[in-house]
């Protein structure tokens, strides 16, 4: 019966969509970019969930890439935005604005907002408690930072609309990627990972935009990696090895624009990362740099970690090497060998109350079928354990399946897990039983976010978290399979994207109970469950069926809490005004040489610069300066430092580190900031570095 069923979708699939895609309907296309840049200085990050590591300056930008495709029925938008991932909070203020605009033309079922899980961008946006933890709650400036960035790319890409094509093309991206937990995935069936090469996916799937006379408009490029080449020691904004890549691509389309200026929109965004990392050069004991344990990622001596490593000699290196590793695939692939899309668009979405949904699967002893349910949020021990690319504290390890009754102590003075809790999640041992703690609000998400969105014979699917490679894997067949497509590598999996519900493991992986599984936060059968709900919202879509909308997420907006002070005011340096430069550069410096400028400054907060910079590095042309650089560029920083708390003055080092192929000239750098009076007043400054030459080497001598 099921064999006929499945026939009757497919073919019903070919009848609804074959004469359209063979038609060549014309696509309307548009792309905009944004700044997202969160508060620079004082804020934690969001990633490795490290209270210490606030931000203490701007090394990349955070932007928004924003991509419209209009068939002139049904109208998909796809963001991929600099950030930890996206909240429901911020997917919702997104939608509130846009509606105010636009009215019901963008909505929760057209829109795709999709994270780059840089783990180097400020925090304090998710709204929900666990996430929120270490940035000491809510952050108004970040989420208000995301929510006008991710806005103003999709009104950019709105106003670009024009006639185009769109075209699909592959390539492998090697050397930037290994597995972080390749014990977990050898627990997934051997027969099953014997259809892959390798244990993580190395594909880059690349789609192109251009308008109809073939003039380039922008490209989205998916890849499966973690964007944490800039480890758990930075403190700098950066957008990191995913955000670097779009980067360097745009630089390429758009060389005589600023980063961030040019046309031409180049998105790199996240896929089925949960697994897979960018330091590949493996493991180590951090200390004796010998060998760590396989399966619980630890060391012999208690104060040390396991920690991986990137290609490069610092963090900077190594995600200069794994962004043009990405970069150079995409480049290539851009001018290989590619396939027009043509067909029409159905865009689908549904919310999902995991905690309530249910599956049925083959039980793997007797092979019938059995009814599982999802579970209330929970975190286990090893999610406490960290990860090679960020290790936890204490003396937590990967793959831990018993509790520890010191720790249990601590859990339940918080809120110990039910009993119906506990057979739930399995072979799990739960230290947070987030689903069952609401004080003061939601601690994890119950119900997330899911979407497809059909263009012709391609599928992309939004979901919500990090799923693992052979989870994300299992979903592209799935979905492959439910409408009859002939290939999996025509479902594209758009990580991050919408809500965060943390990760997605198969059951195989989940009890190993690595980090990833640890923090499945719905129980064994979560990618189930999953598979199962994807599945039936892409044979709604082939039988044209209307999805209800599904439970909503409680609205948290008026019940966040935040510890983070204010600027209350600024002073300058004694006997200085803002903008007065208190270390100049040298005289002369020569290309690969890196300049440093001092400049006296007021607060950061008091305006994020977006659409602007912290600082710009100008060569003299003629009488005239012109910009060269920002604080969007790769070689320049903005480090930012208080001189007394007491007296609220502070200081900024900006530095520059000279491109091999600058040119020989004159030369300045100007910082840009603003200061705040004690009554609470903003007002902006500047001030310039004095002028200096770049020579090149070999005119040293002569200088």
């Amino acid at each position: 019966m099921e064999v006929i069923v499945t026939f009757i979708i497919t073919l019903a699939y070919f009848c609804f969509t074959l004469p359209i895609r063979t038609s060549g309907s014309e696509y309307k296309i548009g792309v905009g970019i944004a700044d997202i840049t969160g508060p620079p200085v004082e804020i934690a990050f969001m990633g490795y969930a490290k209270m210490e590591q606030r931000g203490e300056g701007l090394h990349l930008r955070q932007f928004s890439r924003a991509f419209i495709v209009d068939d002139g029925f049904e109208r998909l938008v796809f963001v991929t935005a600099d950030c930890g991932m996206i909240g429901i909070g911020v997917r919702n203020a997104v939608l509130s604005q846009l509606s105010q605009k636009f009215r019901e033309l963008y909505s929760e079922r057209n829109v795709m907002i999709s994270g780059t899980h840089t783990h180097s961008a400020p925090g304090g946006f998710l709204m929900h408690v666990i996430f929120d933890l270490n940035t000491l709650g809510f952050v108004p400036e970040t989420f208000k930072a995301l929510v006008k960035g991710i806005v103003l790319s999709i009104e950019r890409a709105h106003s670009r609309l024009k006639k185009g094509k769109l075209f699909i093309a592959r390539g492998e991206v090697t050397g930037a990627s290994v597995n972080r937990s390749p014990h977990a995935y050898l627990e997934n069936p051997p027969e099953e990972r014997a259809r892959y090469k390798d244990n993580v996916d190395k594909m880059l799937i690349q789609l192109q935009l251009e308008e109809e006379n073939g003039k380039p408009m922008g490209v989205i490029c998916w890849f499966a990696v973690h964007p944490v080449s800039m480890n758990n020691t930075n403190t700098l904004i950066s957008s990191d090895n995913m955000g670097y890549a779009s980067v360097l691509f745009e630089k390429k389309m758009n060389p005589d624009d600023l980063v961030g200026k040019g046309e031409f929109v180049a998105g790199f965004a996240s896929s089925n990362l949960g697994d897979v990392s960018p330091n590949v050069d493996g493991p180590r004991c951090q200390f004796s740099g010998t060998p760590c344990d396989d399966l619980t990622s630890s060391c012999p001596e208690r104060d040390e970690r396991c920690v991986s490593k990137g290609p490069g000699n610092d963090m900077f290196e190594s995600t200069r090497i794994i962004a043009e590793k990405i970069f150079n695939t995409a480049w290539d692939t851009w001018n290989d060998d590619r396939e027009e899309i043509k067909g029409s668009i159905r865009v689908l979405h549904q919310y999902a109350d995991m905690s309530q949904m249910t599956a049925t699967v083959a039980d793997k002893k007797s092979g019938a079928k059995i009814k599982v349910q999802g579970c209330q949020p929970a975190m286990g021990y090893s999610f406490a354990a960290g990860t090679t690319d960020g290790p936890g504290a204490f003396s937590f390890k990967q793959a831990m399946k018993a509790t520890n009754p010191f720790w249990n102590i601590i859990r339940n003075f918080i809120a110990g897990p039910s009993s119906d809790q506990v057979e739930c999640q399995g072979i799990k041992p739960i230290l947070l039983a987030t689903g069952e703690m609401n004080f003061p609000l939601e601690w994890q998400p119950a119900i997330v976010s899911t979407q497809l969105a059909f263009i012709g014979p391609i599928i992309i699917a939004c979901v919500p978290g990090e799923f693992t490679t052979m989870a994300g894997r299992r979903l592209r067949r799935v979905l492959q399979e439910a409408v009859g497509l002939a290939s999996e590598e025509q479902v594209i999996i758009a990580g991050l994207c919408n809500t965060y519900s943390d990760y997605i493991t198969t059951p195989e992986e989940y009890n190993l109970q690595r980090y990833e599984g640890a923090s499945t936060i719905y129980g064994p059968h979560t990618l189930s469950l999953y598979l199962e709900h994807y599945k039936n919202m892409a044979i709604s879509s082939l039988q044209r069926a209307e999805l209800q909308r599904g439970p909503q997420p409680p609205e948290l907006l008026n019940d966040l809490f935040s510890f983070i002070p204010p600027v209350l005011f600024d002073t300058p340096v004694w006997q200085h005004y803002y903008g007065d430069v208190l270390e100049q550069p040298p005289p002369t410096v020569h290309p690969g040489e890196t300049v440093k400028v001092v400049f006296v400054s007021g607060h950061p907060r008091n305006n994020l610069q977006h659409e602007g910079s912290y600082l710009t590095v100008e060569r003299r042309i003629g009488e005239d300066w012109k910009v060269i650089a920002t604080d969007a560029d790769w070689e320049t920083r903005f480090i930012w430092e208080r001189s007394s708390f007491i007296l609220g003055s502070s200081q900024a080092r900006i530095e520059w580190t000279v491109p091999k192929d600058t040119p020989p000239g004159e030369y300045r750098i100007r910082h840009l900031g603003h200061h705040k009076y004690f009554y609470g007043q903003i007002e902006p400054y500047e001030g310039v570095s004095n002028i200096f030459k770049v020579v090149a080497i070999d005119d040293m001598e002569k200088v």
